[in-house]
């Protein structure tokens, strides 16, 4: 798999990951930690986004593949300090680092398809993060019950954000795509949404 994966650009995904990564960190710490305690959060954070957003990105590139396009995740150095940035002021990430460049004219049902992948990717990790802060719960691992719950809130973020039928997001292609097919995972994404953030 690495092989269809060139060296710029994991680059430009681990740059993008770890930079996110201290976005989320940093919404997460507000209101003051000690040194020691920031650096567990951004270890879970690494953790958590890098698997939510690494995924999701390759989520597009592999569909694509698929569908006999190139494609490549670009990073994006303003967006990635605009999301440190207002994390550490607004306590608001903007989760677009950049985006996953499909070269070819693909037809609205590929796109569509393509777009969804992202998304469907987090969601498939917010049970995944939610089944491991269950079972961490259950054998009392209070660091991996940490990882679960920062995982399946993340995810559901990453999900929700990018399912928002506006610009370039994903939403907007799927909408285009298939209607039934948005609502079913903006309703999902918003559903996971809700559930991380009051339920959890």
């Amino acid at each position: 798999m690495l092989k269809r994966i060139p060296r710029r650009e994991r680059r430009d995904l681990l740059i993008a990951w770890v930079a996110i990564a201290v976005a989320f960190s940093l919404l997460y710490v507000r209101g003051g930690i000690s040194p020691s305690g920031f650096l567990v959060v951004f270890a879970a954070s690494l953790l958590t986004v890098g698997v939510g957003f690494v995924l999701h990105e390759l989520a597009h590139k592999f569909a694509a593949m698929h569908f006999g396009y190139w494609a490549e995740f670009q990073k994006d150095n303003t967006m990635l300090v605009m999301a440190v940035i207002l994390a550490a002021l607004v306590g608001v990430v903007f989760a677009a680092p950049g985006a996953t460049v499909i070269y070819g004219a693909t037809t609205r049902r590929e796109n569509g398809i393509i777009s969804a992948a992202g998304p469907v990717t987090n969601l498939a990790l917010c049970a995944g993060f939610f089944a491991l802060m269950v079972g961490a719960g259950t054998v009392h691992a209070p660091f991996l019950a940490t990882i679960g719950f920062m995982g399946v809130q993340i995810n559901a973020m990453i999900a929700t954000f990018n399912m928002l039928p506006v610009s370039v997001l994903d939403g907007r292609k799927v909408l285009a795509w298939n209607p039934a097919v948005f609502a079913v995972l903006i309703a999902a994404s918003f559903a996971a949404l809700i559930g991380a953030l009051i339920v959890l």
